[in-house]
């Protein structure tokens, strides 16, 4: 690998076509993205078939000598970059010297549909990207299967969504533009309760718990920051639940909440015969 950056004019082809990528209708297009900072990049390089290019500093290139390594075994050409180039390729304040180009990889669902799910989220009509990566690492840590972002849901491979994930886009299966009905439909078809996570639910998810009725299959349907859940996809699922209050707050974010339900989920899947309630000895 030479010493000094062999691309150091963010006016270069190279450069030109990867910046464009921070645009949604070229990503679309050339079905790329990007992935920003080693965590992203070293995600990709480990994902089978995903990672494509990587842009890197000499200082990071040195630093990270590990990601380096495995994004040459994973079949990524790998160009030493100025610092401007980084920048121009960045769409973050504060580059940490790696970009990736990776290749898009969200899966259909039909294929999620045949792993017989046990914890799917399903993001309707979520518009804000950090919002969306953050949800998809909530899954991802709470050991979710799948999730599903609707078609009226924000790009999946904006740059930011992509960041808020911290390589989790990498981890479990996402489908994208699949009608909140659609994906409804399918998930019950293979025996999956339907919860609409909604601050004006009728039912409370600490009761849901007491009753031990979450042990079984579930996807959780998270709506718009602004506007939550409209009433015919409310309508759609089997239970509206909401999170409850217990002190002053005036409610919770979405990804709050979404991580408390699909934590909630979880232990009742854990544990034996769903959640136990305390009242009982």
């Amino acid at each position: 690998m030479p010493a000094t950056p062999e691309l150091i004019s963010p006016r270069s082809a190279r450069v030109s076509a990867a910046r464009r990528l921070a645009r949604r209708n070229f990503r679309g297009k050339e079905r790329l993205f990007l992935a920003e900072g080693p965590q992203a990049v070293r995600e990709a390089a480990g994902h089978v078939d995903t990672l494509v290019e990587l842009f890197a500093t000499v200082d990071a290139a040195a630093r990270y000598a590990d990601i380096i390594g495995e994004a040459h075994d994973a079949g990524a050409r790998v160009h030493l970059a100025d610092e401007d180039v980084i920048a121009d390729i960045s769409t973050t304040v504060t580059p940490q010297g790696l970009v990736g180009i990776c290749r898009f990889l969200d899966a259909p669902f039909e294929a999620i549909l045949r792993a017989r799910p046990r914890l799917v989220a399903v993001l309707a009509n979520v518009r804000d990207p950090g919002n969306a990566g953050t949800v998809l690492r909530c899954a991802d840590a709470a050991g979710a299967d799948a999730v599903v972002l609707t078609d009226a849901s924000v790009d999946l491979y904006n740059p930011k969504a992509v960041r808020a994930s911290v390589g989790s886009l990498f981890h479990l299966p996402v489908a994208v533009g699949v009608p909140v009905e659609e994906a409804v439909a399918g998930l019950r078809d293979i025996g999956v309760r339907i919860l609409a996570a909604d601050g004006a639910g009728t039912d409370d998810l600490d009761d849901e718990l007491d009753k031990g009725t979450m042990g079984g299959p579930t996807a959780w349907v998270f709506g718009n920051e602004a506007w939550g859940l409209p009433e015919e996809t409310r309508a759609l699922t089997d239970s509206v639940v909401r999170v409850p209050i217990h002190g002053k707050a005036e409610s919770l974010n979405l990804a709050t909440a979404a991580a408390v339900c699909l934590y909630a989920s979880a232990r009742a899947q854990r544990a034996s015969g769903g959640c136990r309630s305390v009242t009982e000895s």
